[in-house]
């Protein structure tokens, strides 16, 4: 077992290109793992597998997916070099690992996962569940523990699946003897990234929404859903005292700005602190304070998208690093599954006492 090694094991489903929201919350996280070298080994999954689960009869949304996520993978700074990044689909040995592990964990205990329960609610599953939908978190124990991961990070509002998967762990070792990983859950460390609201002020991004800021998005784009951006509907006029509370703007300003940046594009205020103040005070109009955030985000943007269009410009490398970590992520998952099926005693014919015990007992 790999427990003296911290890794990491992480990802996203393939089913559109990523935006802010998954950059604020995750993406730009990893790549400071990845950078801090902290972690010996960091898995970053391309989840296809678990997205088919309630896109089953759309396989071509995620084909069309899996390579806008990897570009979007490469151009926020994660690097093959030092994170792998794989398709799920491909590690055969995640859905052995999950057949398994389906015996450790009840149905009442899948119905009663609260990330499972918000999410057939919000696709209006009702009594028509997929069973690959109902027992996705078994799915996700499966490629945790496959990579014998330390480490998940992941938003808030998937702790319930990370503790069902220790849970399993937990059943697994107790049954069959300390195989697996038992991993921790980190959070973003900046609260106002748990979960950026869309543009409009609606509690999540969706494509179907069209509140979405993308991480391709244009310059020009951007500038235009930053304008047209939800603020405090009740300030109507520059001299009205403004609310912070649901104004879409600060939190984004909360998620991104930095006191440097206050320097470069907004002079007359030292900090964030000084510019809400004079917001809830009255005399600013949400104009200039769209203008900065606009500055802000083109700053954080325009390198994200230099690198994309590098990589768009030689995707045939983009798609041998798919390959390529493919290859590794299942050489690892082939490794466990091995120890798995080893301590549940089914790995017969690797196992040479298996024939001996049987030629004793048929003597």
């Amino acid at each position: 077992m790999s427990d003296k090694k911290k890794i990491i094991l992480t990802g996203d489903r393939p089913t559109g290109k990523l935006h802010i929201g998954h950059y604020a919350g995750s993406l730009k996280q990893r790549v400071n793992l990845q950078n801090s070298g902290k972690f010996d080994e960091i898995f970053i999954m391309i989840a296809d597998a678990q997205a088919l689960t309630d896109n089953a009869d759309r396989p071509e949304r995620i084909r069309d997916s899996i390579m806008e996520v990897a570009l979007d993978y490469l151009s926020i700074g994660i690097d093959p070099a030092k994170s792998v990044i794989f398709i799920q689909s491909h590690i055969a040995e995640l859905t052995e690992l999950s057949f398994y592990y389906m015996n450790l964990v009840t149905l009442s205990r899948l119905e009663r996962n609260p990330t499972v329960k918000s999410e057939i609610q919000l696709r209006n599953f009702a009594t028509s569940i997929p069973v690959g939908f109902l027992t996705y978190p078994v799915s996700q124990a499966a490629d945790i523990t496959a990579f014998h991961a330390t480490t998940v990070p992941v938003g808030e509002d998937q702790a319930p699946m990370l503790e069902q998967t220790r849970e399993i762990v937990h059943k697994f070792n107790s049954v069959y003897g300390s195989v697996l990983t038992e991993p921790e859950i980190l959070l973003p460390d900046n609260k106002a990234c748990l979960r950026l609201p869309g543009t409009d002020g609606k509690a999540k991004m969706s494509k179907s929404l069209g509140n979405c800021i993308y991480l391709s998005d244009p310059d020009e784009v951007v500038k235009q859903k930053v304008m047209s951006m939800f603020t405090d509907p009740g300030h109507i006029r520059v001299q009205d005292p403004g609310r912070l509370e649901g104004n879409t703007v600060f939190i984004y300003l909360d998620a991104f700005s930095r006191e440097e940046h206050f320097a470069s594009y907004l002079p007359e205020y030292a900090n964030l602190d000084e510019l809400k103040e004079h917001y809830t005070r009255g005399g600013l109009g949400d104009v200039k304070v769209k203008k900065f955030l606009y500055q802000v985000m083109q700053e954080e943007l325009e390198p994200v998208r230099s690198r994309r269009a590098a990589f768009e410009r030689n995707i045939g490398d983009v798609y041998d690093i798919l390959r390529a970590g493919s290859e590794t992520a299942r050489k690892t998952a082939a490794a466990t599954l091995n120890e798995v099926k080893h301590a549940m005693r089914i790995d017969y014919f690797d196992d040479p006492s298996f024939l001996s015990e049987q030629k004793e007992k048929y003597k």
